[in-house]
């Protein structure tokens, strides 16, 4: 996203589709590619959303479908203003949705992919040959872990009885 300015509009999207927000990161530079810039401009930057409801991983096809109508209602001239990359998280993996195929995604249904972008082991995220460059970065990397860790309490509160 290169103005930041859409950000509670397009938070406030997300919100009536998905729920309330938990994990919000701070705005982090977007600077690892090129590949956007010829349709949104320059500097783009990030902003990562995790939220309270736990999803299931089969719901990943429809959920992007919704963040790419989402992305449709911020496009001008036919170029889109706002990327949204919606993914879940794991205790031993994080996954993100995409419309690109490559060898290393599995298709999902409706014209969607599944991504293997990192896997948790020995207490750390590992990342793949194909994992992009601004999710192998150390401020990725810490927000994600702040996620897994809420992801994880999270899900043994709500499969424990436990309520808080």
């Amino acid at each position: 996203m290169k103005d930041k300015k859409l950000d509670e509009q397009v938070a406030e999207g997300l919100i009536q589709q998905f729920g309330a927000m938990d994990v919000i990161s701070s705005w982090l530079p977007f600077d690892y590619t090129e590949y956007y810039q010829s349709e949104m401009g320059a500097p783009l930057f990030r902003r990562m959303f995790s939220f309270k409801e736990l999803i299931d991983q089969g719901a990943l096809a429809n959920i992007k479908t919704v963040t790419n109508s989402i992305e449709e209602k911020y496009c001008t001239n036919n170029k889109r203003l706002v990327n949204i990359d919606p993914g879940y998280m794991l205790p031993s993996r994080f996954v993100l949705a995409t419309g690109k195929n490559y060898a290393h995604r599995i298709y999902i249904g409706k014209g969607i992919y599944a991504d293997l972008t990192l896997i948790y082991t020995k207490g750390e995220f590992t990342t793949l040959p194909w994992t992009y460059p601004d999710y192998a970065a150390k401020h990725m990397l810490a927000y994600l872990l702040m996620v897994r860790k809420k992801y994880i309490s999270d899900y043994k509160n709500k499969f424990s009885g436990k309520n808080e």
